[in-house]
């Protein structure tokens, strides 16, 4: 039901991360995230710790999900000297194709413990159903 649409994605989040490198709005770092279906949903769920909810933007275009964060440095006030920063900043972003059997009209977000979490129901259209075969014996059922 999801497709990556840059299968080179993960080579780059792992240069990132050895070299210590941030994203940045035309380069931003890849976000890590877990999809799985449950019941009659896809779930994605993505690790954004740090990240405020108003740092955060999901678009849907067709069936193109993106979602950006920018994670930005704590505010420091006078007299203070980092000793270590370990925490990765910058924007992060991921882009998604989503496949035509969701229904991108009804996506939810939810954002707990650091995991922005989105919920795709999957389309009516895409639900066994039965159907009617008419006919000299008259109509009779058949699982689809």
């Amino acid at each position: 039901m999801l497709m990556r649409t840059d299968p080179f994605r993960e080579i780059d989040r792992i240069v990132q991360q050895l070299s210590g490198t941030s994203g940045t709005w035309s380069k931003p770092s890849v976000m890590p995230m877990d999809a799985y279906r449950e019941g009659e949903a896809y779930v994605i769920a993505f690790d954004l710790p740090g990240v405020s909810t108003e740092a955060i933007d999901i678009d849907v275009e067709r069936n193109m999900l993106t979602v950006k964060a920018e994670r930005r440095p704590a505010a420091k006030g006078d007299g203070v000297q980092m000793e270590l920063s370990e925490r990765p900043l910058g924007v992060f972003s991921r882009q998604i194709v989503l496949a035509d059997t969701l229904d991108t009209e009804r996506i939810e977000a939810d954002y707990e413990a650091g995991v922005l979490t989105l919920r795709i129901p999957i389309a009516e259209r895409a639900k066994p159903r039965k159907i009617s075969i008419g006919g000299e014996a008259g109509p009779r059922q058949i699982s689809g």
